[in-house]
């Protein structure tokens, strides 16, 4: 996504689109190229290196003109070949510099996503996995508005974030990344009147095809970004979502629901001796608030240009690595503290035998289903803002008029195992991701 990544691009369109115009019968003045005239263009490509985008940028310092520069490098690594020297002038053929940028920056796209991001998106998908697998059966005390609430299983908890992830990841890999190719603004002008006999909108249409995009055939000068504002709100979610989970790591840390693991040597305060702090979740929860703000913009200016094209998409395009590059560095944050994490069993059981009364939940419902009266006032009455123990929740029960099976189950029941089925879903969280993930297939 560096500039460097831009140059070589950019190379890649305007040789790939050299060698289309050779394939082209129509297109007497070049003719079909041979293949050591093949490897030869394919070796400008493979073996690009800084030391030829330096090159070019020597080059854009006199055209003041970064795809005139691409073109102008071309043409001077090509003057001294006998098959191409005698085509020079179809490099960079009735192209805007769009036609090239558009396509090297939804290659660059297509590259970050699949070799980088994507793979790191999906590990961290994988560890949030297996945390509700393993924790699936440990049950845990919830909080709503924080306060303690009906009990459910660690597990299940993470497995919510695995499938709301997966959700996002699945919506990033349906957004078709696009290209235009049709000229100055978009209708082809130069290609008609120069070869007015080619069926110029599908050879665009084969060209980008060729290069593993879709092809737009609607297009002003520039290709309108659509889909990068797609791309990057989807994004964006899926950063929102692990800052959630970032969030109420941080708080099961802070509640001692989880230890962290500690390596020798490492120090958590530069005072106090005793701190192990949750820094990767604050990493990654840095990184991904500085990630959104970027992408946020782009995804709100990118599609907005005046007229047939203004020039404001161009600088900003060349940020579009910032963004992906700080969810990468979350990611590989969130990573780190999981690999960190050890469950804390004594605290989880701590707050559960302190938490009677979130029984009053199921007790009214019971006492509901067989007609007695005012369930929940009555449960209300007994239990809010009153300090609620076993002793207290099973003589209230045993005092009901109900069924002597529903009694016994009540009188069974305790916070650990008024979980309905909470480890079930944590279980089966596989299953829930992989349907996910293979709709996109």
């Amino acid at each position: 996504m560096s500039e460097y990544g831009l140059i070589r691009y950019r190379v890649i369109v305007e040789i790939k689109w050299l060698m289309m115009l050779s394939q082209i019968p129509e297109v007497n003045e070049v003719p079909s190229f041979t293949n050591e005239t093949h490897q030869y263009m394919q070796s400008l490509i493979d073996d690009f290196g800084m030391a030829d985008a330096l090159e070019v940028k020597n080059i854009e310092k006199v055209t003041n003109h970064d795809v005139k520069a691409i073109e102008y490098f071309l043409k001077d690594k090509c003057k001294s070949h006998p098959e191409i020297s005698k085509v020079l002038e179809f490099f960079h053929f009735s192209c805007t510099s769009e036609d090239i940028n558009n396509l090297a920056h939804a290659l660059m796209l297509k590259e970050a996503l699949n070799k980088v991001l994507f793979p790191v998106m999906d590990e961290v998908i994988g560890a949030i996995c297996n945390m509700a697998k393993e924790y699936a059966d440990i049950p845990m005390l919830s909080r709503t508005h924080g306060q303690p609430a009906s009990p459910t299983t660690l597990g299940k908890e993470m497995a919510i974030f695995a499938v709301r992830l997966s959700r996002e990841r699945q919506r990033l890999s349906q957004i078709e990344l696009l290209g235009k190719f049709g000229g100055a603004v978009g209708n082809y002008n130069a290609h008609m009147v120069a070869y007015p006999e080619i069926n110029w909108p599908k050879i665009a249409e084969e060209f980008v095809q060729s290069l593993g995009l879709t092809f737009n055939p609607y297009v002003t000068q520039i290709e309108p970004h659509d889909y990068m504002a797609s791309l990057f709100h989807a994004t964006i979610q899926f950063n929102n979502i692990l800052t959630d989970f970032d969030r109420d790591i941080w708080g099961y840390i802070s509640v001692g629901y989880f230890k962290q693991l500690t390596k020798e040597g490492e120090v958590g305060s530069s005072t106090m001796p005793h701190k192990v702090n949750p820094i990767d979740f604050e990493n990654s929860e840095g990184n991904l608030g500085k990630a959104n703000a970027g992408l946020s913009f782009l995804s709100m200016k990118l599609p907005i240009s005046r007229w047939q094209r203004d020039l404001t998409d161009s600088t900003v395009l060349r940020t579009m690595g910032e963004g992906l590059g700080h969810s990468l560095l979350a990611y590989r944050s969130t990573l780190q503290g999981i690999g960190k994490l050890q469950v804390n069993q004594t605290r989880l059981d701590e707050d559960l035998n302190h938490s009677w009364e979130v029984l009053a939940e199921p007790i009214q419902t019971v006492m509901r289903r067989y007609g007695v009266p005012e369930p929940y006032e009555k449960l209300k009455e007994f239990t809010r803002g009153k300090a609620v123990t076993q002793e207290s929740m099973q003589e209230f029960v045993q005092g009901l008029e109900l069924p002597q099976e529903a009694k016994a189950n009540l009188l069974k029941l305790t916070p650990h195992t008024y979980i309905g089925a909470a480890t079930e879903l944590a279980k089966t969280v596989d299953s829930a991701v992989n349907l996910i993930l293979e709709s996109s297939n």
